[in-house]
């Protein structure tokens, strides 16, 4: 039987996020919340809706939304627009399939590994010179399982170059059983301080470490680039990252590179009726 999962966005034409032009796949689900995460659509496993406020066309021109809505969580505003309460919704999708103004779309996909091979592969062109390819990422791919090693299996069936993109907190036999499948991993390590990785992310960072620590000595030639998002008040001194870049720099096969921080996200959580840390 065909593998599925949940996918939040399939990304094309990337070249920020492994070699050469890449189709980024996004999956959805993962077992941490950094205050940072600019997907917040990505952190459940399962489909959900975003609503838009500026996008509702208002009750008196629409107001289909109320009528599919059978928890009750949808009103209307003074001004005619709707409101939803995020205590009574279920997620059960019915209000934004009849959305015109597409203020309220859902977030999120089910789909076989073949089905997404066939959408990254009508980028193929873009393969050929052997460089670019797939990166699966998040979420945590990792939280996927059985999915991520059906994409990785199907890509090299068809000859595509594959890349994660991990926080590496899941389970080693995972990544293990993922690493023959691929040409790079893009590892992040966010702060080498426990205390402030469990404040910041709601995890430790014990696994991470360790995953990475036995990544490299099974793997020793697979590319490892390990990137840290550079974020304010958390991991931004000087000390900070050269701890990290202590921790990485006599590891063979491995470069560190550093990622602005930005608040592009900060949008989607108001989408989703959640508060921006």
């Amino acid at each position: 039987m065909s593998v599925a999962g949940t996918v939040f966005n399939i990304q094309r034409y990337s070249l920020h996020d492994g070699s050469g032009i890449r189709t980024m796949v996004f999956l959805k689900g993962c077992p941490m919340r950094c205050r940072w995460c600019c997907n917040p659509e990505s952190q459940n496993s399962y489909p959900e809706i975003l609503y838009v406020e500026s996008k509702c066309i208002g009750k008196a021109a629409c107001g289909y939304c109320l009528e599919r809505c059978e928890q009750d969580a949808i009103s209307f505003d003074p001004q005619g627009v709707a409101v939803i309460d995020r205590s009574k919704c279920n997620d059960c999708l019915n209000c934004a399939g009849d959305c015109p103004a597409k203020a309220i779309r859902v977030e999120g996909w089910t789909a076989t590994a073949e089905e997404i091979l066939d959408e990254v592969e009508k980028e193929s062109v873009f393969y050929r010179d052997n460089t670019g390819g797939i990166t699966v990422s998040g979420g945590e791919p990792l939280y996927q399982s059985d999915f991520l090693l059906a994409l990785l299996q199907e890509a090299k069936k068809r000859k595509i170059g594959t890349a994660i993109e991990t926080c590496g907190f899941g389970s080693y036999d995972v990544l293990q059983q993922a690493a023959p499948l691929l040409d790079s991993v893009l590892y992040d390590l966010k702060s080498l301080n426990d205390d402030k990785h469990r404040e910041w992310t709601g995890q430790s960072n014990a696994l991470i470490l360790e995953n990475f620590q036995k990544l490299c000595v099974d793997c020793p030639n697979l590319t490892k680039v390990v990137r840290t998002p550079i974020i304010s008040g958390f991991n931004d001194s000087e000390q900070d990252i050269e701890a990290i870049r202590s921790f990485v720099k006599n590891i063979p096969g491995v470069s560190f590179e550093t990622l602005p921080g930005h608040r592009f996200g900060a949008g989607k959580y108001a989408a989703l009726g959640r508060e921006y840390l």
